[in-house]
């Protein structure tokens, strides 16, 4: 139990401190200069030069931000007109067009407002350098958020607790499983009927693969009835991603219960698991605000890729090539993990 009493509340103070800030940056945006101007390019330089910002490309069509968007490679898409640098000189009205991916709706809010101020400090700037008195410093700025249009959080938010719901059931049920065993004696008797180990294995998490599916079912059904959350997506790519993940949150469940004596300690353990998976899987806040040895951990956190397509497939419609590379991890991460925990129940029967 030390290690559970000292260990665990130190790992996460020093992790979760750093990772759990709700300011946003390294936000991917990709501008449309229509103007070409050296105006344009300044305002270009400026945003490139901010802290929060990753300018990504500058073209002259909106196509490749679209398409860069569509491909959740683009967070922002600012489209400077044709004639902006005619306006700026005469002091006249001009529109520039900001383009949000709004699947994240605080991050989309929050990066809106961060270009808006960097233009406006740039209008401001500009208009003391040409002496313009009077101009209103500023530009009138038309913003369409794209796949949560009204910016609404529960959109954003309901996706990831359905995920949090299906991970810690599965993870808390399947680390009890087999140390329940342990402690009441009978993982002896298990041990010696005929059955193979990977029938074992098998009987161990099949059922809860399957309480696992009924939750998330049920958790579809309120977020779609209850909080209207728009499915564009297709149910079955859902549900087979859902099946894959279960599969590897159950095998770390498994092996966490290979490695503990009782159901306390299993219980421990998988709740230190999953308070640094869930802060750390961008569900409260964005991946990218993370300092870079963050983000690097969280490659290897399941509960970022299954909240990243769940609300991809849910509110963006991602087919799965969108999700592709996500799949491909969690179903090798499953492998990897239920042949650990395989090999673990081996080792002390």
């Amino acid at each position: 139990m030390k290690p559970i009493l000292f260990v665990m509340p130190i790992v996460q103070l020093a992790v979760l401190a750093y990772t759990a800030d709700f300011t946003v940056k390294n936000i991917n945006i990709f501008i449309q200069d229509q103007d070409k101007s050296t105006i344009s390019q300044g305002l270009i330089n400026k945003i490139d030069a901010s802290d929060n910002f990753v300018l990504t490309q500058v073209s002259y069509s909106d196509f490749d931000g679209i398409e860069a968007m569509q491909s959740n490679n683009v967070d922002v898409i600012l489209s400077i007109p044709q004639n902006f640098s005619k306006d700026m000189n005469t002091n006249s009205h001009t529109i520039v067009s900001i383009t949000a991916d709004a699947i994240n709706g605080t991050k989309a809010g929050i990066s809106i407002n961060y270009l808006q101020n960097i233009i406006s400090d740039y209008i401001k700037e500009y208009a003391a350098q040409k002496g313009m008195v009077n101009t209103k410093a500023g530009i009138e700025i038309v913003k369409r958020d794209w796949f949560n249009p009204m910016l609404n959080y529960k959109y954003f938010m309901v996706p990831g607790i359905l995920v949090l719901l299906v991970t810690m059931i599965a993870l808390f049920l399947s680390g009890m499983n087999i140390v329940r065993e342990k402690e009441i004696g009978t993982i002896e008797q298990l041990n010696v009927t005929p059955i193979k180990k990977y029938q074992f294995i098998i009987g161990k998490l099949l059922p809860f693969l399957i309480i696992g599916l009924i939750e998330f079912t049920i958790g579809i059904g309120v977020a779609l009835l209850w909080f209207k959350v728009p499915f564009v997506g297709s149910v079955l790519l859902m549900y087979l991603f859902t099946t894959v993940y279960l599969v590897l949150i159950l095998g770390m469940g498994m092996l966490i219960s290979t490695i503990t004596d009782t159901q306390q300690q299993a219980l421990f353990l998988s709740w230190f698991f999953s308070v640094i998976f869930i802060l750390m899987s961008g569900l409260f806040t964005p991946v990218e605000s993370m300092p870079i040895w963050a983000q690097k951990i969280t490659l290897f956190n399941p509960i970022m890729y299954y909240t990243e397509v769940i609300r991809l497939v849910m509110l963006k419609g991602s087919t799965f090539s969108s999700i592709s590379f996500h799949f491909i991890v969690i179903s090798s991460s499953a492998v990897v993990i239920n042949i650990l925990a395989m090999l673990n129940y081996r080792k002390t029967t």
